[in-house]
């Protein structure tokens, strides 16, 4: 009997633990929208965006703001502490310019340890038992191009080894002056990747990556593996079956690979797509739950309790999406008709300020893409595609486009207009639901692999749609 009771006893008392875990990320979703920060509405900020933000920190008394050094081109790099725990915890997120979320993330939780409200016993838990260290934006310079690169065109994730750039070795010294427990490699991934073979987008992928070639786990990386079990069943409930598992084949030159080699338990967590999220600001929300998640799991230790085989059951990532996929319409060839499926991709492309931009597509597959998933899924049975024509008109600039009726010239056909300046006013580009080429461009609107996506949706010789630079219009 009394055995009895010692074991509903433990049972009750792990069940308790377990609720309590699951209960942080559910407070912190539902309370995020008061710790966002309000001056970072996109995914283009730059270093003087941020500074300010960071340098204020030092008037708060959670907080001590350092200054590691200078990036190539004189940017300030800042480690942000707090907590005085004896358990030490490093993050670094912006090793690569244009991965801008957790930085954004970053941002928030700073502000959620400035405030007090009934979440206070988890910022006093958390403060107790660890010290962290937060790089934010660590190249700034990249960030500036808002390009993955350094100014001298080095990817920092491959320069572990020889730390040739100041910023590499910034980090370097930085984890080796901690000896950091535990540390977090903040990226973005590709919007495209899935978790899995199927439809959902890999939202979040993580990584515990590997230190040798062999991919052995020892005591370090184990605590990695995890804490990302822990983590995938936190997130589970925000972005069901979007979480997979990155690619663990060592990479030497990568710092996240080094790190754990030198004895500080890594994990990655990239950020790839969500749908009607391009500027990742429900990913940044998803981000914060996962590191204010993850510092509250090593606090109470509770990621001791993870087994390890459940994280190889994270579906891996794979590479199944398109932005659009236009199924089952009709290609014409010489006089014969064929049915196929075609995938087209958008991709960024900077205005000249790297804070805009607009998307220039490009047809990537054709054919039966009936294994494979567009964000936007679009069935055209019956339909004909129409190469779209190009305006006969060269108009002056892109403020003469925007006072056209694009409607009605897409209902004649006409998917394309040539202007003589084409970034003039750049901004409006993006807006436009006509494609524009300068004067002398040429152009192919065939529906052929590599061209850009303009072409008009027929049935029965009436216009129904047209598919624009990519983006899909009713008619």
């Amino acid at each position: 009997m009394k055995w009895l009771l010692l074991f509903f006893s433990f049972l009750s008392l792990s069940v308790n633990v377990s609720a309590q875990f699951l209960s942080v990320p559910a407070a912190a979703y539902k309370s995020y929208e008061q710790y966002r920060e309000p001056t970072i509405t996109h995914r283009r900020f730059k270093h003087r965006d941020i500074e300010p933000l960071l340098l204020a920190l030092r008037d708060h008394p959670t907080f001590k703001v350092t200054k590691l050094g200078e990036s190539i081109e004189g940017r300030a790099i800042y480690d942000v502490s707090f907590g005085s725990g004896e358990t030490t915890v490093l993050l670094w997120s912006q090793m690569h310019g244009d991965e801008t979320t957790a930085t954004m993330a970053g941002l928030d939780l700073f502000n959620f340890f400035t405030q007090s409200d009934e979440l206070d016993p988890l910022r006093k838990q958390i403060l107790d038992h660890l010290t962290i260290h937060f790089v934010p934006m660590l190249n700034p310079d990249g960030a500036e191009q808002f390009q993955r690169y350094n100014a001298i065109d080095m990817d920092l994730n491959r320069d572990a080894l020889r730390r040739q750039s100041p910023e590499s070795r910034l980090l370097k010294q930085l984890r080796d002056s901690l000896q950091a427990d535990f540390g977090f490699n903040l990226h973005d991934q590709s919007t495209y990747y899935t978790a899995g073979v199927n439809s959902h987008p890999a939202t979040i992928s993580f990584l515990a990556p590997a230190y040798n070639y062999e991919k052995e786990v020892n005591d370090i990386r184990k605590r990695a593996l995890q804490l990302i079990v822990l983590l995938n069943d936190a997130i589970q409930n925000f972005i069901p079956k979007q979480v997979a598992r990155y690619d663990d084949d060592f990479e030497p030159r990568a710092f996240g690979d080094n790190i754990q080699k030198w004895g500080t338990s890594t994990v990655l967590i990239e950020s790839g797509g969500y749908t009607n999220d391009p500027e990742k600001q429900e990913i940044r929300k998803v981000n914060f739950v996962l590191i204010l998640t993850a510092l509250h799991a090593i606090a109470e230790k509770n990621y001791q309790k993870a087994p390890v085989e459940d994280y190889y059951k994270i579906p891996e990532n794979e590479r199944y999406l398109y932005d659009l996929v236009v199924r089952n319409v009709q290609r014409e060839k010489n006089g014969n008709y064929y049915t196929v499926d075609v995938g087209i991709n958008r991709d960024d492309i900077d205005f000249d300020d790297h804070q805009q931009f607009y998307y220039l597509s490009s047809i990537q597959n054709i054919g039966d893409l009936s294994t494979y998933y567009g964000y936007e899924d679009f069935n055209a049975e019956a339909m004909v595609a129409v190469p779209g024509k190009v305006y006969e008109e060269t108009l002056r600039d892109l403020a003469a486009v925007a006072e056209l009726d694009a409607k009605s010239l897409l209902r004649q056909g006409y998917t394309t207009v040539r202007v003589e300046k084409l970034n003039y006013p750049q901004e409006l580009r993006a807006t436009l639901l006509l494609d524009v080429i300068t004067d002398d461009a040429r152009y192919d609107h065939e529906l052929l692999l590599g061209n850009r996506p303009n072409f008009i949706l027929k049935k029965q010789n009436k216009t129904m749609f047209a598919v624009v630079n990519g983006v899909l219009v009713e008619l």
